[in-house]
């Protein structure tokens, strides 16, 4: 798949994927004879990957060393320590959106409460 296929099958500007190329966010993609990027499966999981823990505001740094991790041998350990690390995150930030939530929910109670008394 070309760049401008890519971008519009996973919701990702050109711009963006160039970015993440440049940076390291997924291996280097293949190249067609006159330059063209050509991009495979195995380029598109890892671009399903990135947009799935960028959706969840994972940080560009903990992602760039787990995928170059992932080229070297023996070094899983690091890389469930990253996924680990960024879980434990994910799982304070959706605390912090119950607990949002829950007050919420009460003052829209309390205005109901208030608005069904008056009648």
């Amino acid at each position: 798949m070309t760049i401008k296929e890519v971008s519009k099958k996973y919701g990702i500007s050109t711009d963006t994927l160039r970015y993440y190329e440049r940076i390291g966010l997924f291996p280097r993609i293949k190249r067609t004879a006159s330059g063209i990027r050509n991009f495979d499966e195995e380029a598109c999981e890892w671009i399903v990957f990135i947009k799935c823990m960028r959706d969840c505001d994972i940080q560009i740094a903990p992602l760039t060393q787990y995928v170059a991790l992932s080229f070297e041998k023996g070094t899983e350990r690091q890389r469930l320590d990253i996924l680990k690390e960024q879980r434990a995150r994910l799982v304070r930030q959706r605390d912090e959106l119950d607990a949002t939530l829950e007050r919420l929910n009460k003052k829209v109670q309390h205005y109901e409460d208030v608005l069904n008394a008056q009648g």
